[in-house]
């Protein structure tokens, strides 16, 4: 009667008659504040909260992350049951209130109630989300919340683990830069529980990701093939599309080139950078490369050892072809200096920078 369509305001769930007997009124607010109060802790504890603070696998005096994961995991459990718990109460309070005991029951099912529980494939995801943000300097392990998303830089933010100094973090299928995105999330992994059980930790974090290989092989593919997917999936506005706040410039299916940029810190000369501090040395990489292989097939002993390089060289040259193609689009934007009015908003800005940019999917 107060909303015949299926949006139901505040206003219209305050005009709605409740009875409350006096002596029950202390109890159902502790627990009512007590449920929402669970509630906010669940919600703030991932990134896209306003109130995200730290994420939850990070915590102090612990040293491997299957440590920090139990520890969550025990605490998402503990949250999860008082809110069924409380929800429960409620219900008996209220069918007891309206004598409605005979007609429903103040039972919870598991599925309806609304605070997560731990789960390893998503919370491990959502810590390289987080170390990827704190590369990037928008998280620092040494403050709470948002360290940067925009204005003036301040360095004294960032002691344990200095974020990347150009704002340009390459991702390629080998380490061919000292910033390399596989090498900092070592880094970072080893900051937050140590260099002693560094190797215990990516095991743990590459056999959550479920991926063939060793660890830093499995996460070098997660990079290159998940992670700016998933990326877009967190930062997904209902409605309205996916909102990537870390970019990725992307020569293309042979992996040629890849690099994550976070908007925030774009500069009209970022492009340019790019093009002469990493495709370039890239390319040049890549022609040293297939002299060498040449070189080999050409000294090869075996049938065998010649198809293998040969198997190389073929995906070299392929990688090559593509950065060269992309390195004259490149050069296009390195020299138009464009600048990016974050007030226009991630959809417009994208759309502009598109014919650089991985295909948002």
């Amino acid at each position: 009667m107060l909303a015949p369509t299926v949006n139901f305001e505040a206003g219209h769930i305050e005009k709605i008659p409740v009875i409350i007997k006096n002596e029950l009124i202390n109890s159902i607010n502790i627990l009512v504040k007590k449920c929402i109060q669970l509630s906010q802790e669940n919600w703030d504890s991932f990134e896209t909260s306003w109130d995200f603070k730290v994420h939850p696998l990070v915590k102090s005096h612990v040293n491997t992350i299957s440590e920090a994961y139990n520890l969550w995991n025990a605490e998402c459990e503990s949250r999860f049951n008082t809110l069924k718990s409380n929800e429960e109460e409620l219900n008996r309070v209220f069918t007891d209130i309206y004598g409605l005991q005979d007609e429903l029951t103040p039972e919870v099912e598991d599925k309806d109630v609304t605070v997560r529980k731990a789960d390893l494939v998503r919370d491990i995801k959502s810590f390289i989300s987080y170390a990827v943000g704190c590369m990037f300097g928008r998280y620092s392990l040494d403050v709470e919340g948002l360290a940067y998303a925009g204005g003036e830089w301040n360095s004294s933010k960032y002691t344990s683990f200095i974020p990347d100094k150009d704002d340009i973090i390459p991702i390629c299928d080998e380490e061919y830069f000292e910033d390399d995105i596989v090498s900092r999330f070592i880094e970072f992994v080893s900051v937050v529980y140590g260099s002693d059980t560094l190797e215990e930790n990516l095991k743990f974090i590459a056999d959550a990701l479920g991926d063939k290989g060793t660890p830093r092989e499995v996460l070098r593919n997660y990079f290159l093939n998940d992670f700016f997917k998933d990326h877009c999936n967190t930062y997904q506005v209902t409605g309205s599309g996916k909102r990537p706040i870390y970019w990725l410039f992307d020569s293309g299916k042979k992996n040629g080139f890849k690099a994550l940029v976070y908007i925030h810190r774009y500069a009209p000369d970022l492009i340019a950078r790019m093009r002469t501090g990493y495709i370039h040395p890239q390319q040049a990489r890549y022609r040293t490369q297939v002299e060498l292989l040449q070189s080999q097939i050409d000294d090869a002993s075996s049938t065998s050892e010649r198809v293998k390089l040969s198997k190389q060289l073929k995906k070299i040259n392929e990688q090559l072809l593509e950065l060269n193609k992309y390195e004259e689009v490149v050069h296009h934007w390195a020299d138009k200096m464009e600048p990016m009015d974050l007030d226009d908003g991630v959809k417009a800005n994208y759309a502009k920078f598109q014919e650089l940019l991985a295909k948002i999917k």
